[in-house]
């Protein structure tokens, strides 16, 4: 199985948690803009670059944001077959109701408030990407908290989501078989399904280690051992090296060879963002991510245990 990322401004008043943007947005969410002009063009060359990969897409999952599925339709435009897309809030960036339902590249740290939520699934499917085949029936494997998250949280959250995924893919044709996976994200998520896949969580976590260009793409080979490994349990014991399902290696780093512009705006973490929240605040990034936790305990999102 190989598993490839494709990472595809707005102002936010600290105070009360008001966002604005001058960049209209079709979902009238003003965190969730559309591709620029220049966005649309990468897309294209991102789908044309997708398209030679060997072995071909089998699934896709996307974020629930507009400009991650405008990405994805390019994609199924030049794409062999009909691929259906697969919305998973676990590798979004905050939170929506699966019932009802600015370029931020990265993820919504903790608040004093709610962050804007993507697009119900129905209008996404319906509404704005009606040409896509999107599963009107899957369920996301986790919906992060509205008010945002540590770093600590963001990669025990991911970890689940990328459990879950690989678990349901096993599941659907034998750990065996070779299958690729095409997931579309965003810049902090990318940097933490890396370290999710690989097992390797650097003690520096601004370390440069998995790069996030725009456009660009970052590709997973499954290691041998990982095809025989279980799991799909709600215990997510991924660090020191055992990574997701076995673990993964990295045989491709935020490549951007197809892109007539090379790599732009790659970018990475540079501590906790806290949006003014004094408890947050206080405390060092390093504390954070050193956070110790027992095996078991219950993740403040949905059902998720982090063994660390």
């Amino acid at each position: 199985m190989d598993l490839n990322d494709g990472r595809q401004g707005h102002l936010c008043d600290t105070a009360c948690g008001q966002y604005h943007t001058n960049s209209p947005s079709p979902t009238n969410i003003p965190n969730d803009p559309p591709l620029a002009a220049y966005g649309v063009h990468q897309s294209h060359e991102l789908a044309t670059a997708l398209a030679k990969l060997d072995p071909s897409i089998d699934y896709i999952y996307s974020s629930p944001f507009y400009r991650c599925l405008q990405t994805v339709e390019s994609a199924i435009l030049k794409l062999k077959g009909d691929v259906e897309v697969r919305v998973d809030n676990g590798i979004g960036s905050v939170a929506e109701d699966f019932h009802t339902g600015v370029h931020k590249p990265e993820w919504y740290g903790h608040a004093p408030f709610n962050h804007p939520s993507p697009a119900a699934l129905s209008l996404l499917a319906k509404e704005y990407f009606p040409a896509l085949k999107i599963n009107p029936t899957y369920r996301p494997s986790c919906t992060p908290p509205p008010s945002g998250e540590t770093i600590t949280r963001l990669h025990d959250r991911v970890a689940f989501a990328l459990s879950h995924i690989i678990s349901s893919v096993d599941s659907e044709t034998g750990p065996e078989k070779d299958v690729a996976i095409l997931i579309c994200t965003h810049a902090a998520t990318l940097i933490a399904i890396g370290r999710c896949l690989t097992g390797r969580m650097p003690k520096d976590v601004n370390e440069e280690d998995f790069l996030a260009p725009c456009a660009g793409i970052t590709k997973f080979a499954r290691r041998e051992a990982g095809k025989e490994r279980n799991h799909g349990s709600d215990t997510v014991d991924w660090r020191d090296g055992k990574g997701i399902g076995g673990g993964w290696e990295c045989v491709m780093n935020g490549n951007c060879d197809h892109l007539a512009g090379g790599a732009e705006r790659t970018w990475h973490f540079s501590g906790e963002e806290t949006f003014g929240d004094p408890e947050f605040a206080r405390n060092k990034p390093e504390t954070l991510v050193d956070e110790p936790k027992v095996s078991g305990e219950r993740h403040p999102l949905t059902d998720i245990k982090s063994k660390m």
